[in-house]
């Protein structure tokens, strides 16, 4: 598995804790960014890996900022990106096996560093249950391509 990790400021260091974990697991990490806990604009790199699993780059990724929302938001933008922000395990769970999201948001300023790296161990170890689920998830992509329902 490979996974696409990116951070503003505000998710930095759990971020860098998240990265050491999964390298930890032997599991490949490709860090966007950002490198430090200077002041950044979330955007490029809520961009930087969804652009990364569209292109086949990474399998899945990770979104950290000071609550979750606005990277979350913005990798949401790539058409595919499925993003899913989640403060707790069942929320992850439930965000790939229902949901089949590619993308886990966390917020720093939100959770402890040791609920983020369960929620980061749930989402990556569950699978998508397709069936009727993959019916919903096809209408999501329908929406993206401007098909009406």
């Amino acid at each position: 598995m490979k996974v696409a990790l990116g951070a503003d400021h505000g998710g930095y260091e759990l971020k860098e804790a998240i990265r050491k974990h999964l390298q930890a697991q032997e599991i490949e990490v490709i860090d966007f960014g950002t490198h430090s806990n200077d002041s950044v604009d979330y955007p490029k790199y809520g961009f930087a890996v969804g652009s990364a699993i569209i292109k086949g780059e990474a399998d899945l990724g990770i979104v950290v900022c000071g609550t979750g929302l606005g990277i979350s938001m913005a990798a949401n933008k790539i058409p595919g990106i499925r993003a899913a922000l989640c403060s707790e395990t069942f929320s992850a769970r439930m965000a790939r096996e229902h949901n089949n999201a590619n993308v886990l948001a966390l917020g720093a300023r939100v959770i402890g560093g040791g609920l983020a790296l369960d929620i980061v161990d749930i989402f990556l170890k569950t699978e998508f249950s397709g069936g009727r689920h993959a019916l919903r998830v096809d209408l999501i992509s329908n929406i993206e391509r401007g098909e009406m329902i």
